[in-house]
């Protein structure tokens, strides 16, 4: 038998269901905020908010793929975010 992966949703009551929606929001808000070098970071916690697993680790592209990807990435907020502020703050400053 196969269960949908939101099948828990249909045996909560009203207000647990609005705890989950606000818990969902916080988390989806804590990635919505970050910014400079937070952007790039790995994310479990938001991942936790579901309630179920992965299942499996997510693969890690090689240094130099993962250096392009980086620079993609980069690159395509100059496109998206044209107006964003910049900063020259170093990683860990």
């Amino acid at each position: 038998m196969t269960t949908t992966p939101d099948a828990d949703l249909e045996h909560m009551s009203h207000e647990q269901l609005i705890a989950e929606v606000k818990q969902l929001r916080a988390g989806i808000r804590a990635h919505r905020d970050c910014s400079g070098h937070d952007l790039c970071w790995y994310h479990p916690h938001l991942w936790a908010l579901l309630p179920e697993q992965a299942g499996r680790q997510p693969e890690v592209p090689d240094w130099p793929q993962f250096m392009r990807g980086c620079v993609r990435y980069r690159a395509s907020l100059d496109t998206q975010l044209p107006d964003a502020p910049r900063t020259r703050r170093e990683f860990g400053e």
